[in-house]
């Protein structure tokens, strides 16, 4: 009992270190790779490690014309492709730790979208004030210190970020309406899905006239196999094992991971109105969750 216990905290440490560490693996490959390759390879080498895992797990892949390879090729596209490709965009510009608050924010998109979607998920005086403070932590992201009537010089790259929040936030509301199948076989046909479209979008934009350096290829396998591939069999695992509220509260603990791997790896500056604002978007999504039961 005692091993058991050992063994599902250290998937939590883990897939919180995956996470984290995620966006700065990709702050670091994407000043010799470019995004379009970088997520086509992404995609690609995770898609071959959940294949094999799914396959492992005694599934069967359905035919072509079953109704499930619709529904788990468009999670792969906006849940996958997209997000990565808007992620690895904007951090040409800003540092890992921003974008991993400003990615952070999808529970409060999906809070909104599930009110509209989902029925018996409608928005409540308690998930409008949440959704409030953690909107009110973007708002203070995006404005200059000192107050200026503009926007920060990056809000461009902010923008495609929060473009990626709201790209997982759509995810979530089409899972909840995607014919039922097994965890690990629907996370393999999204990653085919958008290891297929991704390579068809780098190859329009031309092959790399240079070979990357060794350690920038040597991140982006770490990235595809660690971040992408072993950590969506982490999530699924633990989905299965606690539910979904555990997830949300581990996402906490993932941009505190990701400014520290930034700081250290990446030399990136320490901020605090970024931990100012990963404050108080935290607080707004604990207040909007704040009624939730965890299943451990």
């Amino acid at each position: 009992m005692q091993d058991r216990k050992s063994l599902f905290y250290a998937a939590c440490i883990a897939i919180v270190i995956f996470w984290g560490t995620a966006y700065t693996l990709i702050g670091y490959i994407v000043d010799t790779i470019s995004p379009a390759w970088l997520v086509a390879v992404r995609t690609s080498i995770a898609a071959f490690v959940l294949i094999a895992y799914a396959l492992w797990r005694g599934h069967r892949f359905p035919p072509l014309r079953d109704s499930r390879w619709r529904w788990y090729s468009l999670m792969g596209v906006i849940g996958m492709a997209l997000p990565f490709y808007f992620t690895a965009q904007g951090q040409k510009v800003i540092d890992s730790g921003l974008t991993s608050i400003l990615a952070g924010v999808m529970p409060l998109f999906t809070i909104v979208l599930a009110h509209f979607f989902i029925k018996d998920e409608r928005l409540t005086w308690r998930k409008t004030i949440g959704f409030l403070i953690g909107f009110a932590g973007l708002i203070f992201l995006f404005v200059p210190i000192p107050f200026e009537l503009e926007l920060v010089g990056e809000w461009r790259a902010q923008g495609l970020i929060l473009l990626t929040a709201f790209c997982y936030a759509v995810l979530t509301i089409i899972a909840k309406r995607a014919p039922d199948t097994p965890a690990s076989l629907g996370a393999a046909m999204m990653l085919i899905a958008a290891a297929s479209t991704s390579l068809l979008f780098a190859l329009s934009t031309g092959l790399p006239r240079t070979m990357p350096p060794n350690s920038a290829l040597i991140a982006l396998f770490v990235l595809a196999v660690g971040a992408t591939g072993i950590a969506q069999i982490l999530y699924l695992r633990l989905v299965q094992i606690s539910g979904p509220s555990l997830i949300a509260r581990l996402v906490y603990l993932v941009p505190v991971c990701s400014i520290i791997a930034g700081i250290v790896f990446l030399g990136e500056a320490f901020s605090w109105r970024t931990v100012i604002a990963m404050v108080i978007i935290t607080a707004g999504m604990y207040i909007a969750r704040a009624r939730e039961k965890p299943q451990i």
